[in-house]
């Protein structure tokens, strides 16, 4: 029996993105359904961390992006990791004519 793939998002609560944290927690259960198994909260000790992880591996990174992840690309990031035949609907990516 495989298990299914955990999602941590690290974020600063210092900072006060616990709400932020908590939304894209939502998006990505509402989305992910069947496909996760997991998604937690961490609270970061690095002053402005806000970090997206499956499995340990970091998908995205506030600090390296310079800026915080759009609900759409954060999908789109988990769902080519995690069940890369899924269409995302409305999220999905625009393909080009």
């Amino acid at each position: 029996m495989s298990s299914k793939p955990k999602i941590t998002i690290e974020y600063c609560p210092k900072c006060h993105w616990l709400l932020r944290a908590a939304w894209m927690a939502q998006e990505l259960l509402s989305t992910f359904t069947e496909e996760l198994g997991e998604v937690s909260l961490k609270p970061s000790e690095v002053a402005g961390r806000f970090q997206v992880s499956i499995a340990d591996e970091v998908i995205f990174d506030r600090k390296r992006a310079g800026r915080f992840p759009e609900a759409k690309e954060l999908k789109q990031l988990i769902r080519d990791v995690v069940c890369p035949d899924k269409h995302l609907g409305h999220s999905d990516k625009q393909q080009a004519s």
